[in-house]
Order: C-alpha cells, then structure tokens, then sequence
C-alpha cells in the first residue's frame, strides 16, 4: 500500500479544507486566470484551489492520491453546476497518464509537497507545463512560528523517527533546495520566484474544538495521537496543541477561530 495515500486517506481532509475556502479564493484570485486557460491542480484535495479556478473559466483537472478526496472534490463540482472541472487520482511522483506540454499553469498548493521524491515531483509538474506556462506551490516552512508548520513540528515530537531515507515534505519551504529541484528538472534559476503569503484558517468553533478536528481528521495528528496513546503522552499532546491553537486565534467573536500560517508561495516560469 502506498504509505503516502494510506495517510491521506485516513481522515478526512475536508474537514480541515472547508475553513481554507476564502484564503484558497484569494489565492487563485490573484494568480491571473482567464476563461480557457489549461490549469492543473495537484494534491488538489477536494478543491480549495481548483474550484475556484473553474469558476473564473479556467478548464481544470484536480489530481490527488486520496480517492476520498478525488470523490468529494467532483461532487462539489456537480454542487456548483461546473463542466469545466474534474477531479480524478493520480500520483505526483509520476502523472504518466498526462501528456507532455499540456498545462498553461499548474498549481500545487500545500499538496505536491507531501509526496515522496520532490526530484521526480518537479520533474513531472515541469514535463506536463508548457513553454511560457507556470508552476505555483504553496509550500510550509520549516521551523515557523505560525499554525500549521507547529502542528508538524509538535506531532513529529510524538511519532517514531521516519524510516530511512525520508525525505521532509517541509524542504519544499526552503528556498535553496525548491531551486535545486526545479533545476534538476531544467529550470533556470532566473525563472524561479519566492515570497512570503498567509492562508487563514476559519472555523466556526473555537480552537479548542478545532484541535479536536485536526485530531479525528487530519492524518498526521492523528498518527500523532495514535502514538502518545501507545505512550500515554496523549493528554500532553492535546494540552501542547491547545495551548498553540489558542495562542494564535486572533478572532474577537467567542467560540469562533482565526488563524493565519505563513508559508512559502513559489513561482517557475517555464
């Protein structure tokens, strides 16, 4: 069984999406999409992305690995009434059922990072762009002090160590080896560009509610969970994450939360 698409399908990532939703619109709002354009969304989950690319007339395919998520991703596009997006499962470290030059942009936002082999990632994603196209990542990084790169650090506090040869997905967020990468795939480095952006987390439930989301729903949580369970470090964990949750919410309405994380926007031009 790929370990990658057992951990993604474990939970429930939507749930997790559906406070993303306005962040995920601002983000594709500003990225330049006009009617027809041929856009990919990889590690599209169910569709923060990818939807609201097809709702400004964009023609777009939404990848992931969790078939869950591939399911739910096309019925909010039947929701909506789009015909210009669909969602199916695919790898990737390897979109051989994609053909080469097929893509005006492809976006990968917090998605793409988690797969193994980051040299074969970008090597794909280069392969199915087209000359003058663009690739856009929206990457964690390492070591933030905001939300969702603490999570990580603080989960991977209580799970064993990863096997040998893992690689972190948090590399995505380091600038140095995105453009080790992208050359590797024959990228100039010229053509590769970095800055800073937020996505905001906004959920109505308070944070420590929200906590409790990520613990039945999101899959790395809930591998940390299941390893302080096996520790009795579980009650620690959950007062760790609380204490975070809590003191990033910037919301003034009780029993609601807001929380922005940082993360590392890239942009090659092909």
């Amino acid at each position: 069984m790929n370990a990658n698409k057992s951990l993604w399908e474990k939970g429930d990532f939507t749930k997790i999406a559906a406070t993303m939703r306005e962040s995920g619109e601002a983000l594709v709002s500003r990225l330049g999409i006009t009617k027809g354009l041929s856009v990919l969304d990889l590690g599209c989950g169910d569709g923060t992305t990818a939807i609201p690319a097809a709702r400004l007339g964009a023609r777009v395919l939404g990848v992931d690995i969790a078939s869950n998520l591939v399911k739910a991703g096309n019925e909010r596009v039947r929701s909506e009434g789009l015909t210009n997006c669909i969602f199916q499962e695919g790898d990737a470290t390897n979109l051989s059922e994609l053909k080469d030059l097929s893509f005006d942009l492809v976006i990968s936002v917090f998605g793409a990072m988690f797969a193994p082999k980051p040299f074969d990632v970008a090597r794909e994603m280069v392969r199915v762009t087209r000359r003058g196209g663009r690739i856009v990542m929206g990457n964690w990084i390492p070591g933030d002090p905001t939300l969702v790169a603490q999570i990580l650090k603080v989960s991977s506090a209580y799970t064993p160590p990863p096997p040998q040869g893992f690689v972190s997905p948090m590399l995505w967020g380091v600038e140095k080896d995105v453009v080790e990468r992208f050359i590797g795939a024959g990228i100039s480095a010229e053509n590769i560009a970095f800055e800073r952006d937020s996505f905001v987390f906004n959920a109505a439930y308070s944070p420590v509610e929200f906590v409790q989301v990520f613990r039945q729903y999101y899959g790395p949580t809930m591998n940390a969970f299941e390893s302080a369970e096996q520790n009795g470090k579980a009650a620690e964990l959950q007062k760790e994450l609380e204490t975070l949750f809590m003191s990033h919410n910037t919301s003034s309405e009780p029993g609601t939360t807001s929380i922005a994380a940082t993360f590392l926007k890239v942009t090659v031009t092909r």
